[in-house]
């Protein structure tokens, strides 16, 4: 068996990780499934694409490649400003949708449907503005380096681990250490007594919504420059993303991660041994197999 699905597999998983942080970010503050969250990673992907290329107009010197990436200055100016506008993009959503619900109390499947309606709505509207065509960041042909053992990696994809890692080391020092990541924890325990202890918590469910968004855009960016960038980027990632945010219990940032990493990496050991047609069944088995067995996941708490 060649060992390259090992890197492949933590590759796709450092991707899944990630986006399964802000799924557990949102889901343990706001307490229902926002389907819409994989149209994040493909409007992440875009507005840095269409970022990157108008800045690469206005200033040419900023799309040649830094060292031995396929990519300019431009993409990471333009990765900053994308995640910022896809947090605004969140926030309008639930400004827009989400806080009328919450206001009524609206029961949780109500949510859970307007975000099937809002990923609609996302999607449809992005393919408008860019067609269905595949896009790309760089299309530069970049020669994987030999790191032993049998494993290869291009300078591009050693890049997004670390992107990857620095991220979620970051949004769990938040979490941890920081006031605003206490108030999301005790908002996430129990959202009344967190109020009547003062802790604003519209602020609180308004952060988690920017900081979910925002590591969305970053797993978007990721994946896009490393495949391609298509409207469905983000929806075909969603059954993973949910997967690994439920292994590894939800409001658990690193568990997210680590849950992502093992299904990245079943995948691409599925996919070597079996065949690629069977890639989304692993994440649909593990996330059944889950509930089943472990429904808190592998680091949530008991309740």
């Amino acid at each position: 068996m060649n060992p390259q699905f090992l890197m492949d597999g933590l590759i796709a998983g450092a991707i899944i990780g990630l986006g399964a942080v802000g799924v557990t970010l949102t889901y343990s503050i706001l307490r229902f499934s926002n389907f819409a969250h994989g149209e994040l990673l493909s409007w992440g992907a875009y507005l840095a694409l269409g970022i990157s290329s108008a800045l690469g107009v206005l200033a040419a010197g900023l799309t040649i490649p830094i060292g031995p990436f396929s990519f300019g200055w431009s993409l990471p100016i333009a990765a900053v400003l994308a995640v910022a506008l896809t947090g605004l993009l969140a926030l309008a959503v639930d400004a827009a949708l989400f806080s009328s619900f919450r206001r009524r109390g609206s029961a949780i499947i109500i949510m859970v449907m307007a975000s099937f309606g809002a990923s609609l709505a996302l999607r449809s509207l992005l393919e408008f503005l860019f067609t269905s065509k595949p896009a790309y960041f760089s299309q530069a042909l970049q020669i994987a380096m030999k790191l032993g053992l049998g494993l290869r990696a291009t300078p591009d994809q050693l890049a997004m681990l670390a992107v990857a890692l620095v991220s979620v080391i970051t949004v769990h020092l938040v979490m941890t250490r920081t006031d605003i990541g206490r108030a999301m924890r005790a908002v996430s325990e129990n959202p009344g007594l967190a109020g009547i202890a003062g802790i604003d918590v519209r602020r609180v469910i308004r952060t988690a919504w920017f900081l979910g968004a925002a590591l969305a855009c970053i797993a978007g960016i990721m994946s896009g420059l490393i495949i391609q960038i298509r409207p469905y980027l983000g929806h075909d990632l969603l059954l993973p993303l949910f997967a690994a945010a439920i292994l590894g219990g939800i409001g658990s940032v690193p568990g997210a991660m680590i849950a992502g990493l093992f299904i990245g990496l079943s995948e691409a050991f599925t996919v070597q041994l079996i065949g690629a047609e069977w890639r989304a069944a692993v994440s649909f088995a593990i996330l059944i197999a889950v509930l089943l067995v472990r429904p808190r996941g592998l680091f949530g708490k008991s309740t």
